[in-house]
C-alpha cells in the first residue's frame, strides 16, 4: 500500500488594512491607532490578549506610517538611536521587558529620544505595564503613564470573521454554515480561533478529507 504524504503548505497571513474586520471590541483601539498626532508624548500602549489582533493591528499602523516593528530581544541602547531616527517605531510583546535590564534601559532611552524628536512610538502587549514586573523606575513611571487601549473580547460577528479569514489563509474552503456552527461551540478568544484552525488544517491534511461538521466537532473535543 502506498501511504499519501500530507504537505504543509505555506500560510498566507492576510494582514492590511482590508483584511482587518472592524467590531465593537477592536474598534476603539483602531481609532486611537488611526489619529498617532493625538497620543499625548507621541507613545500609546494596545493591550490585549494573545491573538486578540495586536499584531494585525500594529502592522496596519507600521505599514501606513513607515515604521520599523521591533521585538524586546532586539533592542539595545544603539539600536534605539537608530530607530527613534526614523520617526516611527513599533515595540512588539512590551511584557517581556520584564528579565531584560539592557532591554529596559533601551526602551527608557528609545521613549526619551522619541519624545524629543516629536516621534511616534506603539508598544503591544498582554497586560498593563503594572503587571510587567518592570525593575528600572523611570521606565515605569513613563509607561504607567502612558495612554493605553485595549482590545475587548470579542463577540460572534468577530469570532466569524476571524474564523473566515483565518480559513482563507489557510486555502480551505469552508462553508459559511459550518463557521456559525463553530462560534458558540468554541472557546471565545482569537487564540483559540487559531488553534482550531490549525487543527482542522491539520486533520484534513492527514485524512485527506474536506473539513466537516463531524471533523469539527472531532476537533473541539480534542482541544477542550
Amino acid at each position: 500500500m502506498i501511504r499519501q504524504m500530507a504537505f504543509d503548505l505555506p500560510v498566507r497571513q492576510a494582514r492590511g488594512r482590508e483584511d482587518f474586520f472592524v467590531a465593537p471590541a477592536n474598534a476603539l483601539a483602531l481609532a486611537a491607532l488611526d489619529a498617532p498626532e493625538a497620543w499625548p508624548a507621541g507613545r500609546m500602549l494596545l493591550i490585549g490578549p494573545e491573538g486578540a489582533g495586536k499584531t494585525h493591528l500594529a502592522a496596519i499602523w507600521a505599514e501606513e506610517r513607515g515604521a520599523e516593528v521591533v521585538a524586546v530581544a532586539d533592542l539595545g541602547n544603539a539600536e534605539a538611536e537608530r530607530l527613534a531616527a526614523q520617526g516611527a517605531v513599533v515595540v512588539e510583546d512590551a511584557q517581556h521587558l520584564r528579565g531584560a535590564p539592557e532591554a529596559e534601559e533601551a526602551a527608557f532611552h528609545l521613549i526619551n529620544l522619541i519624545a524629543a524628536e516629536g516621534g511616534r512610538l506603539l508598544f503591544t502587549a498582554d497586560a498593563p505595564p503594572r503587571d510587567w514586573g518592570l525593575r528600572l523606575p523611570d521606565l515605569k513611571s513613563r509607561l504607567d503613564a502612558t495612554t493605553a487601549v485595549h482590545i475587548a473580547p470579542p463577540d460572534d460577528a468577530l469570532l466569524g470573521a476571524v474564523l473566515v479569514k483565518l480559513f482563507t489563509d489557510r486555502q480551505l474552503a469552508v462553508p459559511q454554515t459550518l463557521v456559525s456552527w463553530l462560534v458558540p461551540r468554541m472557546e471565545r478568544s482569537l487564540g483559540a480561533a487559531r488553534a482550531l484552525v490549525a487543527a482542522l488544517d491539520a486533520r484534513a491534511l492527514e485524512e485527506r478529507r474536506p473539513v466537516s461538521r463531524t471533523m469539527a466537532a472531532e476537533v473541539l473535543d480534542t482541544l477542550r
